[in-house]
């Protein structure tokens, strides 16, 4: 485990606490049954802002408190734990990161306190196929006058329902499966010919399918300059993804810690199972498992805030082994538990639909396989 600091470590009882108490997967359970086309709580977001969370990545002169991606990551796990559902992750971490990167002066002052304080969430609009696939963006932006204007469309963008701004990834030149002549533009959500069509998926969050019908922008919306948003995407990507694994990380670990509960008081044939040899070392593999994983996950976040050339690299690592872990770890929460694991009632059913969702989010594990290859020079 990474050395956490005492600001970190009264952060991460912090988050631990209040997810427990004020955002547990019964809350969860409530928004998805309310049929909420936002996946999450108003409420909620709210108190996530007046605990400082969203401004952890974001400087300190624009409303941020500037913490770095370990500490993001410390409460993005404690989240991840109850299936907590806010924008965080998406607007604090994404959002927050790709205007620091990229953003003019105007758009940084305008958007980043907004960020910070949960009075506006900023989303990334990127693939367009059901893979995600940032080098195959299509969506064209054609120059007008002296700005843009974008035509396509963005598929299974997260928070794609309640975010005020997105952050578009656009062809100004070259070809689908071409990583040079990628354009980012920040629009504003409410931007005539900016239509959103809410998708239902098995994780109950609020994603959307966005239209961009001639979109037209002013030259202040461009992030960086024409033709070179690929630097900028992929580094904000690197630390979404890193983020999310951090999220995973926790959605795994309460599935372990559940299992084990199970394993410690179901009794049959009067002994606790957790006494059969063979459960015992399903478990202790897990265990392996979920500490490899955090090892991962952890060393990626703080190669962020080092600023490691080997990020990238890191960052596909750790996407992948917190996707093969919470892929195993929920197949085996439903199995020990039996019967009852299959059941709306029982927790279990809700940790498996959101792990096969986040699996998928940003790069499933056999694309990170291939890029950290690639990137390793194999």
């Amino acid at each position: 485990m990474a050395a956490l600091t005492e600001e970190q470590s009264l952060l991460k009882d912090q988050a631990k606490s209040w997810a427990r108490d004020e955002a547990p997967v019964s809350k969860f359970r409530e928004v998805r049954d309310s049929g909420n086309e936002f996946g999450f709580d108003k409420a909620t977001w709210s108190s996530i802002g007046e605990m400082g969370w969203a401004g952890i990545v974001v400087p300190e002169e624009f409303g941020g408190v500037e913490m770095g991606y370990l500490t993001f990551g410390v409460v993005l796990e404690e989240l991840g734990r109850q299936l907590t559902a806010s924008p965080l992750l998406v607007s604090g971490l994404v959002g927050a990161t790709a205007l620091v990167a990229g953003g003019n002066d105007a758009q940084k002052k305008h958007w980043l306190p907004k960020i910070a304080d949960a009075t506006a969430i900023v989303t990334l609009a990127i693939d367009e196929g059901p893979r995600h696939a940032p080098d195959r963006t299509a969506l064209a932006a054609r120059r007008k006058d002296d700005g843009f204007v974008l035509s396509g469309h963005k598929v299974h963008v997260l928070e794609g329902m309640s975010a005020d701004a997105f952050i578009v990834a656009a062809r100004t030149s070259g070809a689908p499966g071409e990583g040079v002549g990628i354009s980012l533009f920040l629009v504003d959500a409410r931007a005539s010919g900016v239509s959103r069509q809410r998708r239902r998926t098995a994780d109950s969050r609020g994603y959307a399918h966005v239209i961009f019908d001639g979109v037209e922008v002013s030259s202040e919306a461009l992030m960086g300059a024409v033709d070179q948003g690929e630097v900028i995407l992929q580094a904000t990507l690197d630390r979404a993804r890193a983020g999310l694994a951090a999220e995973m990380l926790g959605t795994a670990a309460q599935s372990f810690d559940m299992t084990l509960d199970y394993l410690k008081n179901r009794v049959q044939f009067g002994q606790v199972i957790g006494s059969f040899q063979a459960l015992g070392h399903r478990a202790a593999e897990l265990f392996t498992e979920m500490e490899m994983t955090r090892s991962c996950v952890e060393a990626a976040l703080q190669a962020i805030d080092a600023g490691s050339e080997d990020t990238p690299q890191l960052c596909s690592l750790a996407k992948c082994k917190a996707g093969d872990f919470l892929h195993h770890m929920s197949n085996e929460l439903i199995q020990i538990h039996g019967g009852i694991g299959m059941t709306d009632e029982f927790d279990a059913g809700l940790y498996l639909k959101r792990a096969r969702a986040l699996e998928t989010t940003w790069g499933n594990q056999a694309f990170h396989r291939d890029r950290y290859a690639t990137l390793m020079g194999f």
